[in-house]
């Protein structure tokens, strides 16, 4: 066996799992970082170790690869925090870290503190390495267990404050199994008679809806989806994790259900029979906290993880598998094609309904300008191939609402739940994914989170756009504040949730090394995103929009 150090191990491993890119905070293995530099693999150094995690985050959901995060112990705690969303959203990440040394533990060591316990909540396996001898065995089945079922993130926890275990010689292996360097390891196929009965409840619903989630994308099962739902004349509505799944134009499409959603989706499946979630945990979010669709409706569900099957809604039918081989199953199982005029007509005049009312808002000439005309400038903007990422909060609202995705291979990428993801992911996919053109969609309030990573940007070249939507303030919140003042707020209360008009984040862009736009009227945003693409460099589009402008909330069945 040849003898190494833990840190060229581990090296090697990165380079033969093909990722590109690592990001982290220093200081952390960083002769491992020095073996990497004739390997062709990017070092990322960040401001923080949340954007960090993001970063990792959303470059393995745009390469389909596991992403890499690290920090020294200090940092431990912040990086757990920033892979709060790549749990939510099944992102297969491997983050590292220092971590106690047998040898010091309980003596004070500088800036020790036992972090391992709080990876439990936020990982699908948690590890020490604490013998350098573990660390070939223990490295692989993180890789396995981040891409394998249901994806997700893993931590290594390494002995040492800055991985100094890593630091020692040993006779260690290499072997690296390819069938873990990307998603999905395993494909695994449903029972026949899963597929049977599954069929037959499609064939005989009435008025069935698909519901697909994130398992379709990261499965690939794309194609299938749509097949499957142009065979039965189903309509097909999909979360913001699988927003790109089809066509928005297309005819079987009622859009994205549940609180960030389109109404038209949520009236769709208020009044299915039956629903299928395909790749969907059916959780709060997708189905405006189970209430659509109703409960006790009757559903099915596919999934490649037993645990979700059943778990918010009881199932006429269960489906164990990947969603690309499943839905190839049903598809050959299926009859002859299934007409389903009234209801699929029904559902079309819903979406038609919804679309006239939208497009009034996204063609508005209103300064300051409407968010839905940034959607919808955006939307005719992004070209084949193009990516969009979204933050949370206001702007999920408005991304999963108004962006219409209708060119070949565009894919949406959205935040699962914390504020600020949107830059540091952006900069992450980008990274993922050089060639294509790369967009972010964010709010004043969750730019500011993560500002520094403008020099992250322009220092390691990452030609990333980021439009933000800067109303100066938090306006999400604007409700909040007028129910705790009873109505009408007075005295200081804005300045919780108003900010400085005196900030100009295109300035800052550009005093940070990146291109910088400010626009204040609708019909130059398009004209600033042809500059922002032209520049090859990264850039922040500042779009000055209506700080009374609310996304409009979920519709309900009353």
């Amino acid at each position: 066996m040849p003898r190494m150090t833990g840190n060229r191990y581990f090296a090697e491993a990165v380079h033969a799992y093909g990722v590109t890119h690592v990001f982290f905070v220093p200081t952390i293995m960083l002769p491992a970082m020095a073996e990497m530099e004739d390997m062709g693999i990017r070092r990322v150094v960040t401001h923080g170790e949340k954007a960090a995690a993001y970063m990792a985050d959303a470059y393995a959901r745009a390469s389909r690869r596991p992403g890499i995060c690290l920090s020294q112990t200090i940092g431990s705690a912040n990086l757990a925090a920033g892979l709060r969303d790549a749990y939510m959203a099944c992102s297969p990440v491997l983050a590292l870290t220092g971590g106690v040394d047998a040898a010091s533990r309980y003596k004070h060591v500088y800036q020790e503190i036992e972090d391992f316990p709080m990876w439990e909540q936020v990982t699908k396996a948690n590890f020490h390495v604490d013998a350098l001898e573990r660390l070939p065995d223990l490295l692989r089945q993180a890789f396995r267990a981040a891409t394998s079922g249901a994806p997700g993130p893993v931590h290594l926890e390494m002995s040492g404050t800055h991985a100094q275990v890593l630091e020692r010689e040993g006779e260690l292996t290499p072997l690296w199994e390819e069938r873990f360097m990307r998603v999905p390891a395993f494909r695994p196929e449903p029972e026949p008679d899963a597929v049977r009965a599954a069929v037959n409840l499609l064939a005989r619903a009435a008025r069935p809806v698909i519901l697909a989630g994130g398992g379709v994308i990261w499965s690939g099962a794309e194609a299938e989806l749509v097949k499957l739902a142009e065979l039965l004349q189903i309509p097909l509505a999909t979360s913001l994790n699988a927003k790109a799944a089809l066509s928005d134009d297309h005819p079987l499409n009622v859009g994205v259900p549940g609180t960030y959603s389109r109404w038209c989706a949520n009236r769709v499946l208020s009044e299915a029979d039956l629903v299928f979630f395909v790749g969907s945990h059916a959780g709060g979010q997708v189905t405006a906290n189970w209430q659509v669709p109703r409960p006790g409706v009757a559903a099915i569900q596919l999934d490649i993880d037993p645990e979700e099957l059943g778990r918010n809604y009881p199932l006429q039918a269960a489906l164990l598998g990947d969603a690309k081989v499943t839905l190839q199953k049903l598809i050959a199982a299926v009859g002859s094609p299934r007409s389903r005029g009234e209801w699929l007509g029904r559902a079309q005049s819903l979406v038609r309904e919804y679309r006239e009312e939208s497009d009034r808002a996204r063609g508005a000439d209103a300064v300051p300008i409407r968010p839905e005309r940034i959607c919808k400038e955006i939307s005719d903007w992004l070209p084949e191939g193009g990516v969009v990422l979204s933050d949370t909060g206001h702007s999920g609202m408005w991304t999963g609402q108004m962006i219409r995705l209708t060119r070949p291979g565009q894919r949406f990428l959205r935040c699962a739940g914390s504020l600020g993801w949107g830059f540091p992911a952006t900069l992450g996919a980008k990274c993922a994914l050089p060639d294509r053109p790369v967009i972010g969609f964010c709010g004043d309030g969750g730019f500011y989170y993560h500002l520094a990573e403008l020099e992250t940007a322009a220092r390691f070249d990452i030609n990333a756009i980021m439009l933000v939507n800067n109303n100066y303030a938090l306006n999400q919140e604007k409700h909040l504040f007028d129910d705790a003042y009873k109505g009408q707020q007075r005295g200081r209360a804005k300045e919780m949730w108003h900010f400085s008009h005196e900030v100009n984040f295109a300035k800052v862009a550009e005093a940070m090394g990146c291109v910088g736009i400010r626009v204040e009227r609708p019909e130059d945003i398009r004209s600033a995103l042809d500059k922002a693409l032209a520049a090859n460099s990264p850039a922040v589009v500042e779009v000055i929009s209506d700080v009374d402008a609310m996304s409009k909330r979920a519709w309900r069945p009353a």
